[in-house]
Protein backbone atom coordinates (compact mmCIF):
# COMPACT_ATOMS: atom_id res chain seq x y z
CA UNK A 1 0.00 0.00 0.00
CA UNK A 2 2.89 2.50 1.04
CA UNK A 3 4.44 2.03 -2.57
CA UNK A 4 1.21 2.71 -4.47
CA UNK A 5 -0.39 6.05 -2.50
CA UNK A 6 0.97 8.54 -3.90
CA UNK A 7 -1.06 6.67 -7.27
CA UNK A 8 -4.02 6.15 -4.78
CA UNK A 9 -4.12 9.94 -4.07
CA UNK A 10 -3.99 10.94 -7.45
CA UNK A 11 -6.67 8.58 -8.51
CA UNK A 12 -9.22 9.66 -5.53
CA UNK A 13 -8.49 13.06 -5.21
CA UNK A 14 -11.34 15.22 -2.11
CA UNK A 15 -14.65 15.07 -3.27
CA UNK A 16 -14.35 11.88 -5.53
CA UNK A 17 -17.39 9.59 -5.73
CA UNK A 18 -16.94 6.20 -4.61
CA UNK A 19 -18.54 2.65 -4.12
CA UNK A 20 -17.06 -0.18 -2.55
CA UNK A 21 -17.38 -3.19 -0.54
CA UNK A 22 -17.38 -3.31 3.28
CA UNK A 23 -14.36 -5.37 4.26
CA UNK A 24 -13.95 -4.73 7.97
CA UNK A 25 -16.46 -3.10 10.89
CA UNK A 26 -14.86 -1.71 14.25
CA UNK A 27 -16.72 0.04 16.75
CA UNK A 28 -14.79 3.22 15.20
CA UNK A 29 -15.90 2.60 11.89
CA UNK A 30 -15.81 0.49 8.77
CA UNK A 31 -13.31 0.08 6.08
CA UNK A 32 -13.99 -0.07 2.76
CA UNK A 33 -12.18 -1.58 -0.65
CA UNK A 34 -13.04 0.87 -3.16
CA UNK A 35 -14.04 -0.47 -6.67
CA UNK A 36 -11.54 0.63 -9.14
CA UNK A 37 -8.48 1.23 -7.17
CA UNK A 38 -7.62 -2.23 -5.40
CA UNK A 39 -4.98 -0.87 -3.41
CA UNK A 40 -6.95 1.82 -1.74
CA UNK A 41 -8.65 1.20 1.88
CA UNK A 42 -11.50 3.71 2.85
CA UNK A 43 -12.03 4.45 6.45
CA UNK A 44 -15.57 5.94 7.25
CA UNK A 45 -15.43 6.50 10.14
CA UNK A 46 -18.56 6.94 13.44
CA UNK A 47 -17.54 10.94 13.83
CA UNK A 48 -18.52 11.26 10.32
CA UNK A 49 -22.04 9.88 10.77
CA UNK A 50 -25.30 11.45 12.04
CA UNK A 51 -26.01 10.14 15.71
CA UNK A 52 -28.13 6.47 15.85
CA UNK A 53 -27.26 5.52 12.01
CA UNK A 54 -26.26 2.13 12.20
CA UNK A 55 -23.12 1.06 10.20
CA UNK A 56 -23.21 -1.05 7.34
CA UNK A 57 -22.37 -5.12 7.62
CA UNK A 58 -19.50 -7.08 6.13
CA UNK A 59 -19.93 -7.26 2.49
CA UNK A 60 -22.37 -4.62 2.12
CA UNK A 61 -21.91 -2.60 -1.15
CA UNK A 62 -21.43 1.74 -0.23
CA UNK A 63 -20.93 4.84 -2.00
CA UNK A 64 -19.23 7.83 -0.75
CA UNK A 65 -17.12 11.08 -1.21
CA UNK A 66 -13.40 11.18 -0.08
CA UNK A 67 -13.00 13.91 1.94
CA UNK A 68 -9.38 13.40 3.40
CA UNK A 69 -5.83 11.52 2.94
CA UNK A 70 -4.21 10.32 6.06
CA UNK A 71 -1.09 10.07 7.13
CA UNK A 72 -1.31 6.40 7.47
CA UNK A 73 -2.03 5.45 4.00
CA UNK A 74 -6.06 5.61 4.59
CA UNK A 75 -8.36 7.56 2.30
CA UNK A 76 -11.48 8.94 4.81
CA UNK A 77 -14.88 9.01 3.47
CA UNK A 78 -18.53 9.85 4.26
CA UNK A 79 -20.94 7.38 3.00
CA UNK A 80 -23.61 8.66 0.86
CA UNK A 81 -26.09 8.23 3.43
CA UNK A 82 -24.32 10.12 6.00
CA UNK A 83 -23.58 13.15 3.64
CA UNK A 84 -27.86 13.62 3.26
CA UNK A 85 -27.95 13.49 6.68
CA UNK A 86 -25.42 16.18 7.20
CA UNK A 87 -26.32 18.98 4.84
Amino acid sequence: MRRSWAATVAALPVGTQITGEVIGRQPFGIFIRIDGVPDAVALAETTAMPQGMDLPGLGASVTGEVYWHAHNHQVRVRLGGWLAADE
